[in-house]
């Protein structure tokens, strides 16, 4: 098969192009034949070395995707010649993943696609939508209508923050630049749109909350902004801490959190039980099903052009970025 493979954790630019073997499916195992997959954040992270995974090089990541099943190992024939996508798993990170034309994927890792949906939607969906599922939950105390502040709100999980928090009945603002996204993230039910290049965002919601405060940011940005978002937030306010496309925080003062009692959480999916996942894909589709919200795709790039698809995700999509893996 055609595959997309790194050999040395040096850059997603090093990628390259290639043939290898075709997987063959161990028990509980099928093969797909896949349709497409996305790309996310941390498939440029892991190929940096900036991910806690260190793969057998070579390594084929990919995380997200969807396809036919084609052929199945003991147990799971059942499947065959059926369409599913992935959930979640170790594709793309200590096994072989989806940026190729076929992937062997753990039965227990699938799902079927989503009534009404398309292959690409489903394909590029999962792992954003769990994510935001999580980064929106893990707080137990969170208060009903709370203020939910999204940063990087056109990105994939920002997109899946905003549709999953309006739907659970919250007020969403999304921080994010460029007018043309402010549209689409209002058309998902954002109230307030903000470009974090404008020095006064802030004073701006301030002015629009009153004597609201910030109840819950979710953080897909970090570098100096994360700062910023400390004072938004108000009494027993909490940061969900999702990606660092922007670094490192700089100067990070611990006593901000302090009077207010402010909490901050990580994010990982990969810490979920098979159960857990299925329960937030689960409570995500019903989510969505209840305002009628669809996963958003900026681009599908053909399948040998990767590297221009990374560099559209570099731009700062509005939505998903995909390859599509079939001739």
């Amino acid at each position: 098969m055609k595959a997309w493979i790194i050999e040395r954790l040096d850059g997603i630019e090093k990628a390259r192009l290639t043939e290898v073997a075709d997987p063959v499916p161990a028990a509980g195992e099928v093969v797909l034949r896949l349709t497409c997959a996305a790309l996310n954040p941390a498939d440029r992270y892991l190929a940096e070395g900036q991910y806690p995974a260190k793969p057998p090089l070579p390594h084929i990541l990919g995380r997200d995707g969807s396809g036919t099943v084609v052929s199945s190992g003991a147990g799971v024939d059942h499947l065959l010649g059926q369409k599913r996508a992935i959930l979640r798993g170790e594709m793309g990170v200590s096994r072989w993943g989806t940026f190729a034309e076929l992937v062997a994927v753990p039965a227990e890792s699938l799902i079927e696609i989503p009534s009404g949906w398309t292959e690409e939607q489903a394909g590029s969906a999962s792992l954003v939508y769990v994510t935001a599922f999580q980064a929106l939950t893990q707080w137990e105390d969170l208060p009903a209508q709370s203020v939910v502040l999204v940063t990087g709100a056109s990105g994939g999980v920002g997109v899946a923050s905003t549709q999953l928090g309006v739907a659970m009945g919250y007020t969403v603002i999304g921080l994010s630049r460029g007018s043309e996204k402010h549209a689409v993230l209002r058309s998902l039910g954002a109230v307030l749109l903000l470009d974090p290049a404008d020095a006064q965002w802030h004073k701006t919601l301030g002015e629009f909350l009153g004597k609201r405060k910030v109840n819950l940011a979710i953080d897909n940005v970090g570098g100096p902004l994360f700062n910023q978002l400390i004072a938004t937030l108000g009494n027993r306010g909490r940061i969900s801490v999702v990606g660092r496309l922007a670094g490192e925080v700089p100067q990070f003062n611990t006593a901000t959190l302090f009077f207010r009692r402010l909490r901050i959480g990580g994010v990982a999916v990969g810490a979920y039980t098979d159960q857990e996942s299925r329960h937030a894909w689960k409570s995500s589709l019903d989510l969505l099903n209840k305002t009628g919200a669809r996963p958003l795709i900026d681009r599908v790039f053909p399948f040998d052009q990767l590297p221009a698809a990374f560099a559209r995700l570099a731009q700062g999509p509005i939505g998903k970025v995909l390859i599509r893996c079939e001739p």
